[in-house]
């Protein structure tokens, strides 16, 4: 993964007593339509997801210009969750810790229960990232040899670690989906005959489109679906340790002529997302979607937001409006030595903006790392990827990536569909949600340094809130 400007860059230590004691069940919340629960997260950290003690309530008044303006009436795209990349590394330190307190924390992430968040998406690593330890492909040869045949192809590297704890998660929630994304074809299928950098040869498309189909295929014989599929993660990038470089022309080839066919020959129903890079070059998965062929097997397209304006997902979106968006990468850490817990400008990107934009996703980096940001590669993987959660040994901190994207994943469950929310100044970027069992949701950024009050109209009445500055407030009806 690469870096970008805005995300703020310091770990912080989660209040998990707070938390779990404010948290209660929404499968219990009955409230009628004049009752509006708050959850919210302070830059002070003196509340931390929590609910708060009073419920705004609905009643007929004006509501001034400071007015969210919600209309159920009018639907967007359905939602397919919120989450982060649960790479290798994080399955690693998971396995670490004892049985118990692993459960604990698996539930406490993928559970929807009192003090749990719910989180519906996740994406793995096909092979190594640069969160590993050390780089592994499931083919890998000697130098100077090859294996075209694959006959050497095996998910033994992910036996002991990434295997078991995608079966712990699917246990807690078997609908979750699940996106895979490679950082490399095996160095032997490559021009440069190395992990990092390099493309893949094209007589080798082939082998490398079969080589995905046994990955699918071993996976659900693991019991693992995957959803869906990026034929290459960041496929601009060749500076990280794993790492492939192909262009636009490249993928379009090898999604049209070899993995769509493959895949569908081999009857698997695994969607295929182009790009999965960078929101400054929209034009790289639209110049796929114009090849006719390479259309027919493309669900849609994947971002990150390292570069460019989130607003690159909606000029795809108009270009092929028919197709799908995935927001598939940011990672989301906080200033080091800043005393200010930073949520608002990553809820307002991410969590707010790439759903405004089109996107049915928002997944976060690596889920967890240790105190020392690792595991990670040598020379070329990422000595500052804090996780979502730091674990050392049974040792769990919960940190400003968690509580960004708890901030959805706890109440837009799959299936919900973004409404219209309209009004309210810049400074205050809200997104709204019906969720499949009619409740609405309302997620509000401050990202100014003033408190700021409005109000959330809704079918002719209105409800008056206050968000401290810096702050993130999810209200749910």
């Amino acid at each position: 993964m690469t870096l970008r400007p805005f995300v703020t860059c310091f770990l912080t230590r989660g209040l998990l007593a707070a938390f779990l004691a404010a948290a209660a069940p929404l499968s219990g919340f009955a409230a009628s339509s004049k009752d509006v629960a708050v959850w919210l997260t302070t830059a002070d950290k003196t509340s931390l997801l929590a609910e708060q003690p009073h419920r705004l309530r609905f009643a007929k008044g004006s509501a001034g210009a400071k007015a969210i303006v919600i209309d159920d009436g009018t639907k967007f795209q359905t939602m397919d969750g919120f989450g982060h990349a649960l790479t290798g590394g994080t399955a690693q330190l998971m396995m670490k810790m004892s049985p118990a307190a692993r459960t604990a924390l698996l539930k406490e992430l993928f559970g929807d229960g009192p003090g749990e968040i719910a989180t519906s998406y996740i994406r793995v690593s096909v092979g190594a990232s640069d969160m590993n330890d050390h780089v592994y492909t499931y083919d890998d040869m000697p130098a100077g040899q090859t294996d075209v045949d694959l006959k050497n192809f095996s998910l033994a590297p992910d036996i002991a670690d990434v295997i078991p704890v995608l079966k712990e998660v699917l246990a807690i929630d078997p609908k979750i989906k699940i996106l895979a994304s490679p950082w490399t074809a095996p160095a032997w299928m490559k021009d440069n005959d190395d992990v990092k950098g390099g493309s893949l040869k094209k007589e080798n498309y082939g082998a490398y489109a079969t080589y995905w189909v046994k990955y699918l295929q071993g996976m659900k014989a693991e019991g693992i679906s995957i959803d869906a599929l990026t034929p290459q993660n960041e496929p601009e990038n060749p500076k990280n340790t794993p790492s492939m470089v192909m262009t636009s022309e490249e993928e379009a080839d090898f999604i049209g002529n070899y993995l769509g066919p493959a895949v569908t020959k081999a009857g698997l129903t695994t969607k295929i997302i182009s790009f999965d890079h960078n929101c400054d070059h929209p034009n790289y998965p639209i110049d796929i979607l114009k090849d006719s062929v390479a259309n027919k097997y493309t669900d849609g397209s994947g971002f990150h937001l390292y570069r460019g304006e989130i607003t690159a997902m909606t000029t795809a979106h108009d270009a092929f409006p028919q197709k799908n968006l995935y927001f598939t990468e940011q990672m989301v850490v906080s200033r080091k030595n800043d005393p200010n817990f930073a949520i608002a400008k990553p809820v307002a990107h991410l969590i707010i903006g790439a759903p405004e934009n089109w996107s049915r996703n928002v997944l976060l980096w690596n889920l967890a790392a240790d105190p020392q940001n690792g595991p990670h590669t040598n020379n070329g993987g990422c000595p500052v990827c804090s996780g979502a959660i730091t674990l050392d040994g049974d040792t769990v901190v919960r940190n400003l990536a968690y509580y960004t994207a708890a901030h959805a994943s706890k109440f837009v469950p799959a299936g919900s569909v973004r409404i219209a929310s309209n009004g309210a100044p810049d400074a205050l970027p809200h997104v709204a949600f019906l969720t499949p069992q009619k409740r609405h949701v309302l997620i509000v950024s401050n990202t100014t340094e003033q408190e700021s009050t409005f109000s959330i109209r809704f079918k002719g009445k209105d409800a008056t809130a206050s968000l401290p500055a810096g702050a993130v407030a999810t209200y749910v009806w």
